[in-house]
């Protein structure tokens, strides 16, 4: 599996993502996440692209019902992966457009990563 949840804990999500991405495994975790922000009420996302090869070609991309539905309740979104993903990577998270934080860290910044989710959530005026 390219995508899976890998634990849920003092109010982050963990996620891991590898290889090439399928529409079915990223509606799957999203479910697992759903699952978790409805028990806890808020999260910080902290995704970590080991091995990322980017999406599979199909038509499925454009559901955005779970950022409708749950970004009122994610603080942060940090993304650990290689550089070369980066711009691709946050134009698929809308970064700029959705009201949730996003970053992007390298593999040798996790520590920063992790920093970032811990600090107080910054304003989304």
């Amino acid at each position: 599996m390219s995508a899976q949840m890998v634990s849920v804990a003092d109010g982050v999500l963990t996620v891991r993502v590898g290889g090439q991405l399928k529409v079915s495994e990223l509606q799957a975790m999203q479910k697992a996440a759903a699952d978790a922000i409805e028990k806890s009420g808020k999260a910080r996302v902290l995704c970590l692209a080991d091995d990322f090869l980017g999406w599979e070609k199909s038509s499925g991309w454009g559901d955005v019902s779970f950022q409708a539905r749950y970004d009122p309740f994610i603080e942060k979104i940090a993304i650990v992966g290689d550089r070369k993903w980066e711009d691709l990577t946050l134009l698929f998270t809308s970064k700029g457009i959705r009201r949730v934080p996003i970053e992007y860290f390298a593999p040798s910044d996790l520590a920063k990563a992790r920093a970032w989710l811990a600090a107080a959530p910054e304003s989304t005026q």
